[in-house]
């Protein structure tokens, strides 16, 4: 619904941590207009230069509180998500972006909020669907393509 709003343009950088660089994270928006508890947050396809990095590399952060991988979020169920707050995905990536423009490829996963499906959902409590494959994807149906430049600094 809102796929191109997804990324924020200027917040693509590399995280250093105790001095190296250790990947890199970028700033998004859900694309659903209502926000979402935390708990049907599944993570992201998510793919830089054709290279792809599957949720299990994946931190998300939101709401002031630190990173968090999504076995975490998953537990999440009375934290909301709003529409207009920008929550920062981490990608763990030994030695992070070289300098320039990166080609990015994102696909959030939101499980459905609007009620029970019995076709579905109680197969996704137990085994979620794989960002990027199609299920589970929320308003965000398709994968999106973004162009965005690498900026200096990082924390």
């Amino acid at each position: 619904m809102f796929d191109s709003y997804l990324i924020k343009e200027d917040s693509l950088q590399n995280v250093v941590e105790d001095g190296k660089v250790a990947g890199f994270k970028f700033a998004v928006r859900i694309a659903d207009y209502r926000g979402c508890y935390l708990s049907l947050h599944n993570g992201y396809y998510i793919s830089v230069d054709d290279v792809e990095y599957p949720k299990e590399v994946q931190k998300f952060e939101i709401n002031g509180k630190a990173p968090r991988d999504f076995e975490e979020i998953k537990k999440c169920v009375w934290e909301h998500w709003d529409y207009d707050d920008w929550g920062w995905v981490y990608v763990a990536k030994e030695g992070g972006l070289a300098p320039g423009k990166h080609h990015i490829g994102l696909q959030q996963s939101i499980l459905a909020q609007y009620g029970y499906f019995p076709e579905h959902d109680e197969e996704w409590v137990k085994n979620p669907p794989i960002p990027g494959k199609g299920a589970g994807a929320g308003k965000s149906m398709f994968i999106c393509y973004f162009d965005l430049d690498l900026q200096e600094g990082g924390k």
